[in-house]
């Protein structure tokens, strides 16, 4: 692991160990760098990190405060997430119309004549792609959906025409990169890749958007509560 990561990680988790109002505040940056013993400027990058995701806030002159609502949160980050919007761009390589399937009938709740968008987009990072997402949405809840739209913020656009979003269903797979895939992403075929399939879901229930995403680039960091119920439905379910 990156030392940038280490200390990220080891931030993180002695600030879920400590109990609200017991500590507001990290030591400065000059304290942190001797504790761990690498340089201020990775200290400043696992801070930075931290920042990112809602974790701290650094106030200039004041210090590094804790977000008083963090410990009492799950927090989810990866790779995509914790980046900031200048630094992801989003390049539309199709887009079209077309007659919905058996199973995209079924998740959008819509009849067979009704149509369908299905984009295919590369999100880039810093510049260099590493992701590809092949999206469908249904034509009669965003008729206007185009190529800028497509090249900037999804959700946004959503809560832009007035609707909710409630819940973003999420599964991965590890997967290699096809041939095609690699020739859009400026890497090797087969080389290994997160399969990341999508749906999100409105207020009221309804999927607005359905995705395939190829990421080379994946990694993801997570703090829950610890389940004791699940724990003891698994071991009582060994026993039946």
């Amino acid at each position: 692991m990156k030392k940038k990561e280490f200390v990220t990680q080891d931030l993180l988790s002695k600030i879920y160990q400590s109990e609200p109002g017991e500590r507001r505040k990290l030591p400065p940056e000059r304290v942190l760098a001797a504790e761990y013993g690498v340089s201020r400027f990775t200290i400043r990058q696992a801070l930075e990190k931290l920042a990112s995701i809602g974790v701290v806030k650094i106030v200039q002159g004041s210090g590094i405060w804790i977000n008083d609502n963090v410990r009492s949160n799950p927090l989810v980050y990866n790779s995509i997430t914790e980046k900031r919007f200048d630094q992801i761009q989003f390049r539309m390589v199709k887009l079209h119309k077309k007659l919905p399937g058996i199973e995209e009938q079924q998740v959008f709740g819509i009849e067979a004549g009704a149509f369908i968008w299905q984009f295919c987009r590369l999100r880039l990072v810093d510049g260099a792609p590493v992701q590809i997402e092949i999206s469908s949405m249904p034509v009669s809840l965003f008729p206007d959906l185009n190529q800028q739209i497509i090249e900037r913020s999804l959700q946004r656009y959503v809560l832009d025409r007035g609707y909710r979003i409630s819940h973003m269903l999420t599964s991965y797979q590890a997967v290699s990169v096809s041939r095609e895939q690699a020739a859009l992403l400026g890497c090797k075929k087969g080389s290994p890749a997160m399969h990341i399939a999508n749906r999100g879901i409105l207020e009221g229930g309804r999927v607005f958007e359905i995705s395939d995403i190829i990421d080379i680039n994946y990694t993801c960091t997570y703090v829950i509560p610890f389940n004791h119920d699940n724990l003891a439905f698994r071991q009582g379910a060994q026993g039946v």
